[in-house]
C-alpha cells in the first residue's frame, strides 16, 4: 500500500494522525420530528438525553456510538442558507451494503429531500437535506490504495452516480433489516465560510489539519493522517459571510485526537495565534472566524461526554 505524503509530516504544528471526527451537534426546533427523522431514515437510535433548562439535548447513534446530538431550541430562527455554518454533515459506512440501505430508507422517508449522488473518486456519495433544512452526505470511501495523488494533493472529483442502479447492485434486505446494528459514525463535516484564506488559517495552520485539495474551485479540503478529508470549507453559498447569527443548524464540530500531549499542542497554537480557548482537561473548546463552536477532545467519546458540551 502506498503511503501518502501527506500523513508523513508529524509535528507540533500538525494535527495527529490519527485524528477523527465525533458527533456533530445541531440545534432544532422540533425535537420530536427531527429525532423521529434521524431515527427513520438514517437508522439511529436515541442513546440519551439530557434537560439544561429550557433545552433537552439527545443524543442519537449506531451502537454505542454517538452520531449526533439535538438541542431543542425551538426559540431559534431557521437555518440561513447563505449564512456560515454547516454545508453538511457526512456519515460514513463501511461498505456499500450498508450505504445502500441507509441511502434506501432515506430516499423513502417523505421528510427527506434527496439533492443528488456522486462519485468522487476516493468515496460514493448521497446527499439529502433533513426536514429543517440541514445538508446530509451518506457515504463509502474507496480502498486508499485507488486513490490518486497528484501535486501534493488527494485528487477529487465530482462524476455522476446513477441512484437507482447503485442500489439495483448493493441494497439487500439483510443490511436493510439491520439497521442500526450496522456501524455508522461522523466521517467528515463540511462547512460553509465566508472566506476559504480565513478558513486556511484557522482549519490549517491553526488546528493543525493539512490541506489535502486546494484545486477545487471555491473551496478547500483538509484532513489529518492523510484521509481525503475530515473537514471541508466552501463559499459556494456564502462568500463575504460575516459571524454567524444565532440559529437552528450547526451547535457544534466535534473532533478527537489520541492524546493529551496533542491537546497540549493544540493549545499552544491557539495561544501564539491570539485565539481564545476552554480547557476542561479532557477538551479543548474554541470558535472559527465565523463563530461556529470547534471542540477537540480526547478519545473514549460517550453519551455523556457528548452531551456535556
Amino acid at each position: 500500500m502506498t503511503t501518502s505524503p501527506l500523513a508523513a509530516v508529524t509535528d507540533e504544528q500538525v494535527i495527529n494522525p490519527e485524528t477523527t471526527m465525533d458527533a456533530v451537534t445541531l440545534r432544532v426546533g422540533d425535537l420530536e420530528r427531527m429525532s423521529g427523522y434521524y431515527s427513520g431514515a438514517l437508522a439511529m437510535e436515541p442513546l440519551e438525553e439530557r434537560s439544561r433548562g429550557r433545552e433537552v439535548h439527545r443524543v442519537l447513534g449506531r451502537g454505542t456510538t454517538p452520531m449526533l446530538r439535538l438541542v431543542h431550541t425551538p426559540d431559534l430562527p431557521p437555518v440561513d442558507p447563505r449564512q456560515s455554518g454547516l454545508f453538511h454533515t457526512a456519515f460514513l459506512f463501511d461498505d456499500r451494503s450498508s450505504l445502500a440501505a441507509t441511502v434506501y430508507r432515506a430516499a423513502q422517508d417523505p421528510l427527506s429531500r434527496f439533492v443528488g449522488s456522486s462519485d468522487h473518486s476516493v468515496s460514493e456519495a448521497f446527499y439529502f437535506t433533513d426536514p429543517e433544512g440541514n445538508g446530509i452526505e451518506l457515504y463509502t470511501d474507496r480502498d486508499r490504495d485507488l486513490w490518486l495523488h497528484q501535486r501534493g494533493q488527494i485528487m477529487m472529483t465530482t462524476e455522476f452516480l446513477d441512484p437507482n442502479a447503485f442500489l439495483r447492485e448493493h441494497l439487500t434486505q439483510e443490511a436493510v433489516d439491520a439497521g442500526p446494528r450496522l456501524a455508522g459514525r461522523v466521517g467528515h463535516v463540511h462547512l460553509q465560510v465566508g472566506d476559504i484564506a480565513r478558513a486556511d488559517d484557522f482549519y490549517v495552520r491553526t488546528l493543525g489539519f493539512e490541506a489535502t485539495m486546494r484545486e477545487y474551485p471555491g473551496a478547500l479540503f483538509a484532513s489529518a493522517g492523510g484521509y481525503h478529508h475530515h473537514i471541508a470549507m466552501n463559499v459556494w453559498n456564502s462568500q463575504g459571510a460575516g459571524p454567524r447569527a444565532s440559529t437552528l443548524g450547526l451547535g457544534d464540530v466535534a473532533v478527537t485526537v489520541p492524546t493529551r500531549v496533542d491537546l497540549d499542542a493544540l493549545a499552544a497554537r491557539l495561544r501564539t495565534r491570539g485565539v481564545a480557548f476552554a480547557d476542561d482537561g479532557r477538551a479543548i473548546t474554541t470558535r472559527d472566524p465565523w463563530d461556529t463552536q470547534v471542540t477537540v477532545s480526547l478519545p473514549g467519546s460517550t453519551t455523556q461526554d457528548v452531551l456535556a458540551r
